[in-house]
C-alpha cells in the first residue's frame, strides 16, 4: 500500500485511505504514516463482511473513501497497484484537458499484470486489459461489485453493489498510461495465504483462518511454468526499488518444464484460454475476443 500511495501522491491534492480493523501486529498504519505527507488522511473503518459479502466489502470500503474526497477528479488506486513516475505528467495533463468536458465521466488506463516475479507478466485472454481508475466526484458514480470498476447508479440504496438493473456504464476517455498490477507478485507461501483470505470475502462463510506453523510452510502457491509468459524489459516505478531488491524466491519458481499435474490448472493454462489467446495475438492482431467492457469509450484526441 505504501508504494501505491507514493506513486501518485505528487499529482493529487489529498489522499484518503480507509483503514479497516486489523490484527494487532498489522503494520499498515505505521507504513502509511512513515510517508510523512500532510496530504494523507486516514479514515478508520470496521469491516462488516456479514452484510457486504460476495466481494462487495471492497466496494463498500471504496465508497466510504469516496465520500470523504473533495476534488473534481478522483484517482482510485488499489493497494497492489502502482503508477510509474513517467506517466504522472501524462495523467495530470489529460485531467486538465478534459476538466470541462462533462460528457467524460472517467479515465481508462491500460494494465500490466505481473505474475510470480517482477519480470514476467500476463497478456493472455481473461486478464483485463483496461480499467477505470479516475472518475468524476459525482455522488451517482458508485464502486461496482468488488470495486474493480465503477457504474452510475442514480438511486443507490447504500448496499446493493452487485446490482446490475438500473445501472449505467460510465462514459470514459483513454489515457496513455499503465497501471502496474503486482497483486500476484509474492513469495509462494504468502501468495497462498493471501488467496485464502481474499477468497473468503467472496462467500457468506466466516473468514477462513490461516494454517499455522509447519502446516503453513508446506502450503505454497504454484505459479506454474514461467517461461510461457512474456518477459518485461521496461523499467519499474522508482517506489518499487526497495521491494524489488528484496526479491528472494526465484528458486521457488518453475521457469521451465511441464505443469505440475497435482494441481488444477490456472485459467491461462486451460486449453480453451490458450486457443483464444493464440487467436487474439496471431490472427486478430491483438484484438480481444468477447472481452467484457464495463465502460463506454468515447474518443477524445
Amino acid at each position: 500500500m505504501k508504494e501505491s500511495i507514493m506513486s501518485i501522491l505528487p499529482i493529487v491534492d489529498e489522499f484518503i485511505v480507509v483503514l479497516g480493523d486489523s490484527d494487532p501486529d498489522d503494520t499498515t498504519r505505521a507504513e502509511i504514516e512513515s510517508i510523512g505527507s500532510d496530504k494523507i488522511r486516514i479514515i478508520d473503518s470496521v469491516w462488516d463482511t456479514g452484510k457486504f459479502h460476495s466481494g462487495t466489502i471492497y466496494a463498500q470500503q471504496t465508497h466510504l473513501a469516496k465520500s470523504h474526497c473533495s476534488g473534481d477528479w478522483l484517482f482510485y488506486i488499489q493497494a497492489d497497484e502502482v503508477v510509474h513516475e513517467d506517466y504522472l505528467p501524462v495523467i495530470k495533463k489529460r485531467c486538465e484537458e478534459l476538466a470541462g468536458d462533462k460528457d467524460v465521466e472517467g479515465l481508462l488506463f491500460k494494465y500490466r499484470h505481473f505474475w510470480g516475479d517482477y519480470w514476467h507478466y500476463h497478456d493472455s485472454h481473461g486478464w483485463y486489459r483496461h480499467e477505470i481508475r479516475i472518475i468524476r466526484n459525482d455522488p451517482e458514480i458508485i464502486p461496482w461489485r468488488d470495486a474493480q470498476s465503477f457504474r452510475k447508479i442514480p438511486d443507490f440504496d447504500g448496499k446493493s453493489y452487485n446490482r446490475k438493473a438500473g445501472t449505467f456504464k460510465l462514459k470514459v476517455a483513454s489515457v496513455d498510461a499503465y497501471i502496474f498490477h503486482y497483486g500476484w507478485v509474492r513469495p509462494p507461501r504468502y501468495m497462498k495465504s493471501k488467496s485464502i483470505v481474499f477468497n473468503s470475502h467472496y462467500t457468506r462463510e466466516k473468514q477462513a483462518s490461516l494454517p499455522e506453523g509447519e502446516q503453513l510452510n508446506r502450503m505454497t502457491f504454484d505459479y506454474g511454468v514461467m517461461n510461457n509468459l512474456p518477459v518485461f524489459k521496461g523499467s519499474h516505478p522508482d517506489v518499487l526499488r526497495g521491494k524489488i531488491s528484496e526479491f528472494d524466491w526465484k528458486d521457488q519458481l518453475q521457469l521451465t518444464g511441464k505443469r505440475n499435474p497435482g494441481r488444477a490448472p490456472h485459467k491461462h493454462e486451460k486449453l480453451r484460454y490458450r486457443i483464444v489467446s493464440f487467436i487474439e495475438k496471431y490472427l486478430l492482431g491483438g484484438r480481444p475476443v468477447g472481452e467484457f467492457k464495463n465502460y463506454i469509450l468515447v474518443r477524445r484526441d
